[in-house]
């Protein structure tokens, strides 16, 4: 009986060990970072422009509907290749219109907020040109975007990850070991397309404009400087040591 306590304890005590050995030997990896960047310049922008009614020289009986300039900034923006599905009405709202002190004589007049994705950068003082000076409240934009950010946020992925296997290789290359698979991969990628800092100067109607002077109106532009940005990403990797 002794004999046979003797033996089971000795088996348990080899399979300890050799626990422990494979502890030992799996523990034998290496955690890197891998890391990639690419400057980019978005080719997508996100307008908004407020268009409201107004009276031609103050005159009551010649209103300017908001459905002429609707009509005008909708062709516009079609003709510089704006899509149908991208020309969105964001708000609607009116306000009052004084045409002397007298309470009576109060008019209400509509106004507008349209939110376009415009792809074609170079076109957008082209399709504010077809608008009535006068009609158009002001404008600003809201946001930037690329037609091809899914293809760059994949490229950086993978660059990252083969950075990160390659300074594996550096580490095990001074310890004098090889890398295998890789065991763990954690994506700490957050790409920063919603940081791009918006430069324009606003397009707005003037003083002059709102006392019946389009052309000092038509000399108001929306210049738009977009500055490129800088998209990093950090991809962790753990890597077996052969």
């Amino acid at each position: 009986m002794k004999k046979i306590i003797g033996l089971i304890l000795a088996v348990c005590m080899v399979s300890m060990s050799n626990a422990q050995t494979n502890n030992f030997e799996s523990s034998r990896r290496v955690s890197t970072r891998g890391y990639a960047e690419k400057e980019v310049t978005p080719d997508i922008v996100y307008i908004s422009i407020s268009l409201r009614e107004y009276f031609v020289d103050g005159n009551i009986k010649k209103k300017v509907d908001i459905e002429t300039l609707e009509k005008q900034l909708y062709d516009a923006a079609l003709a510089i290749g704006v899509k149908k599905e991208d020309f969105n009405i964001q708000n609607i709202y009116s306000y009052n219109y004084d045409s002397s002190k007298k309470k009576e004589n109060k008019q209400l007049l509509q106004a507008k907020q349209y939110r376009i994705k415009v792809s074609n950068l170079n076109g957008l003082n082209s399709m504010l040109d077809q608008v009535d000076p006068k009609g158009i409240q002001n404008t600003s934009i809201n946001g930037y975007d690329h037609s091809q950010k899914r293809q760059i946020e994949k490229e950086l992925k993978v660059a990252a990850v083969q950075d990160a296997r390659t300074n594996a290789e550096i580490i095990a290359t001074a310890t004098g070991d090889k890398i295998g698979k890789v065991l763990v991969i954690n994506d700490n990628s957050s790409f920063g397309w919603n940081d791009i800092s918006p430069t324009p100067r606003m397009y707005a109607m003037s003083a002059k404009a709102e006392m019946g002077d389009a052309a000092s109106a038509q000399g108001e532009s929306l210049d738009i400087n977009v500055r490129p940005i800088k998209l990093t990403c950090n991809i962790d990797g753990v890597f077996e040591l052969l």
